[in-house]
């Protein structure tokens, strides 16, 4: 079953009934996100900018959200040594309810946020972004401080707008990978700098109306093959996909769009060894689990359960003109999380 609407005409991403225009897929956010045009209450809109900047070695995650009646702001730090480690901290504020203002385009603007102990904030700084991160106390009374650049030339993107069967529930959503990456991480003495050679960023960008229960699997990656760019998206799990998948192939600065692929996650643990399948043939894939940073988060009304899992993926994805990419320990992620808020 092909998923592969493309939406190439630049247009208001809702109508005046605040349902969307026009599901579908493009290569750049085409269709204009205004948040004045939602037709629900503001404690059910989610707005989220998450960046994850990965090397082979270690990874930096940095999340800014306004979910309506929470704000989530998280650090991760990882590390995929002989003993892999992982920390994460989060901020919890109640009832935002957009007051942190985040941009209403991921092509520019700042999101911030800053209170005593946590100052973070992505800019849009012509063809680069960038991410700074001051955060006190962050584990075993230490700071953890990042400056991070990541590189975007002109490229395509993954932009999706999915809507769910029920009334003017929509998600709005770009991933936007192969951004190579520069700068640091630091905490308790130790540096971690990040190589635009081999290392690269993705950025997550989310703004819609959800439905209160969902579960959904993501994995993302990138490497250089060779001098050659190469990341791929893919996912599903919620809302009506019948208009477009998110699964896409990243060569080079060109989007190749897959069809279905589905997660093979064994029963015995999320830390043995999955595969990856597509039904097309285009994303057949092994992956190695290093580390699962599992969360388990349980607050009555808001509840997620959380396997992102690191690890090293090798096999074959093919381009849209048959092309075999083959990879071999390319370090990326996949995960399963389920959330009802």
């Amino acid at each position: 079953m092909g998923r592969n609407h493309e939406v190439t005409t630049p247009q208001l991403l809702l109508d005046e009934a605040g349902e969307l225009r026009e599901p579908g897929w493009s290569r750049s956010p085409v269709q204009r996100y205004m948040r004045s045009m939602i037709k629900a209450p503001a404690w059910r809109i989610k707005e989220w900018d998450y960046y994850l900047v990965l090397s082979d070695a270690f990874a930096g995650a940095f999340t800014i959200s306004d979910d309506g009646y929470i704000g989530l702001q998280s650090v991760s730090l990882l590390t995929f040594g002989d003993a892999p480690w992982e920390h994460t901290e989060t901020v919890l504020n109640a009832f935002p309810l957009g007051k942190l203002k985040l941009p209403a385009s991921s092509t520019a603007g700042v999101a911030a946020y800053a209170d005593k102990r946590l100052q973070m904030s992505f800019s849009v700084e012509g063809a680069t972004r960038r991410i700074r991160c001051s955060f006190a106390d962050f584990c075993d009374g230490k700071p953890l401080v990042a400056d991070i650049t990541l590189a975007q030339p002109a490229m395509d993107s993954l932009a999706i707008a999915t809507p769910w069967e029920k009334k003017r529930r929509f998600y709005y959503n770009q991933k936007i990978n192969c951004m190579r990456a520069s700068g640091f991480i630091e905490l308790d003495g130790m540096r971690y700098e990040f190589d635009p050679a081999a290392d690269f960023g993705t950025l997550d960008w989310g703004r819609g109306v959800w439905t209160y229960d969902n579960t959904w699997f993501w994995g993302s990656g990138n490497a250089d093959l060779d001098g050659h760019i190469f990341g791929f998206n893919i996912g599903y799990g919620f809302g009506n996909t019948a208009a477009a998948s998110e699964n896409v192939i990243f060569y080079d600065g060109v989007a190749h769009k897959l069809d279905d692929v589905v997660f093979n996650i064994p029963a015995s643990g999320y830390t043995d060894p999955w595969t990856f399948t597509s039904s097309d043939g285009r994303f057949e894939m092994d992956f190695a689990p290093v580390l699962d940073r599992a969360a388990n988060l349980d607050y009555k009304l808001i509840v997620s359960d959380q396997h992102q899992v690191f690890g090293r993926m090798s096999g074959v994805a093919i381009l849209d003109d048959g092309t075999e990419l083959r990879i071999k320990d390319v370090m990326c992620f996949a995960e399963k999380v389920h959330n009802r808020y």
